[in-house]
């Protein structure tokens, strides 16, 4: 059967996260729909991240395995039409290798998370940036990041119903940078724990409000323990950017 891999890109404000799931509808149910609707064929769309209820995606990716060998521009644009009105849309779409796989063959995930930082409250940017009045400090929070970079037990950092089994992970790059209102994280690895970045990023946000110091988060990595966590940044600020697949991951 030919396989067929997808670029997506969708707002997660109304979906309940990528996984398909009984309390409403996911990014994934909206996409198979479209599949059926297009192609007839009932197929299981696999995806690169299991982003959470909320989050958002410039570069998700899945896979799908068809009967029939469409032309991935057509089906592109078939499955466009066909995902209306769901704020999805598949960016591209390319014939994939028989053993691609959308999550195991990935290489790198890259996410980025949107502070924007300012008195006046969000219109255009609702629902997609987190938004704090109190005015951070981009400078401590990037100095407090360092340390998180590398291999750690993150468990201070692990959701209490991640189902990893282990709650080590190998953290590649973790930048803060400010432009005027707009601070963005941008974070990347093979792989993440569950709420992983969101929690990173709340416990910054406690540092460049002068709540805590990096001395403190560097404490409350190093005690991994989940209760030493700060906040948990919201959902709507966080995107899956980009996912890397092939030998290097810089590719």
């Amino acid at each position: 059967m030919p396989r067929f891999k997808l670029i997506l890109e969708y707002d997660g404000g109304p979906f309940v996260g990528w996984q398909r799931q009984d309390n409403g509808v996911s990014v994934q149910e909206a996409l198979e729909d479209a599949v059926l609707a297009m192609t007839g064929e009932r197929a299981i769309a696999y995806g690169a991240g299991r982003t959470d209820a909320g989050v958002h995606a410039t570069g998700q990716v899945a896979h799908v395995d068809l009967a029939r060998d469409w032309a991935p521009f057509r089906l592109g644009e078939g499955l466009n039409a066909r995902l209306v009105p769901h704020p999805i849309a598949v960016i591209r779409v390319e014939r994939a290798a028989d053993d691609f796989d959308a999550r195991h063959s990935a290489r790198a995930r890259h996410y980025v998370y949107r502070i924007i930082n300012r008195r006046a409250p969000l219109t255009i940017e609702r629902g997609r940036a987190w938004a704090i009045k109190p005015q951070l400090d981009a400078e401590a929070m990037q100095g407090a990041a360092r340390p998180l970079v590398g291999r750690h037990d993150f468990t201070t950092f692990r959701d209490a119903q991640c189902q990893a089994k282990s709650p080590v992970r190998t953290l590649d790059r973790l930048e803060v940078r400010r432009e005027g209102d707009a601070i963005a994280f941008e974070v990347s690895a093979l792989s993440f724990l569950h709420r992983q970045v969101r929690s990173m990023v709340g416990s910054l946000v406690d540092v460049g409000a002068g709540r805590w110091s990096p001395a403190d988060l560097r404490s409350a990595l190093e005690a991994a323990d989940r209760s030493r966590c700060g906040q948990v940044a919201p959902p709507h600020g966080l995107y899956l950017a980009r996912v890397d697949y092939g030998p290097d991951p810089a590719k």
